[in-house]
């Protein structure tokens, strides 16, 4: 039995999330693509069967890739399936492929995938962020922060009664 996609608010499935990325990276702005895809890789999408761990995009010329995230392959195609972790071409405007671009030359700035998802029309997008990666000390403040956050809602529910 397949894999169900969570739906979001919207009425869009999420495929895949990219957690890490909330955690290692301070988002800086958000892109929306679409993506060049085989039909094996949407019949694993639509299963769920995918994972952004460790996958980042490059622009290359003037095309925007994919790199590092895997699809599974799909279990009934037999043969004719395709290749896990292939690049996979995003499609981007060109207006935003040269913002991207002048953002990507200055120190410090990657482009991370945030999450795969089908939209209204039932087609599969991708979430990129421009991202600047967090410092150790950074990454320790926002879970002491959080921790704090928890002990005192958990205090404080002793008195909404």
């Amino acid at each position: 039995m397949a894999a169900k996609s969570r739906k979001g608010k919207d009425g869009q499935g999420q495929v895949a999330v990219n957690k890490k990325a909330y955690h290692n990276f301070e988002l800086v702005d958000k892109f929306e693509a679409g993506m060049s895809l085989l039909g094996t890789e949407v019949k694993s999408l639509r299963a769920a069967q995918a994972n952004l761990d460790g996958s980042y995009a490059r622009i290359i010329g003037n095309e925007c890739w994919l790199v590092g995230a895997t699809i599974a392959q799909y279990k009934q195609a037999g043969e004719n399936n395709h290749e896990p972790t292939r690049k996979r071409k995003l499609l981007l405007h060109k207006a935003e492929l040269r913002r991207i671009k002048t953002k990507l030359e200055q120190r410090g700035f990657t482009l991370v995938p945030l999450r795969i998802y089908f939209s209204g029309r039932g087609l599969a997008k991708i979430e990129l962020a421009l991202a600047k990666g967090k410092r150790q000390y950074d990454k320790r403040r926002k879970i002491a922060e959080r921790e704090q956050k928890r002990d005192i809602s958990r205090d404080m529910k002793k008195y909404r009664k």
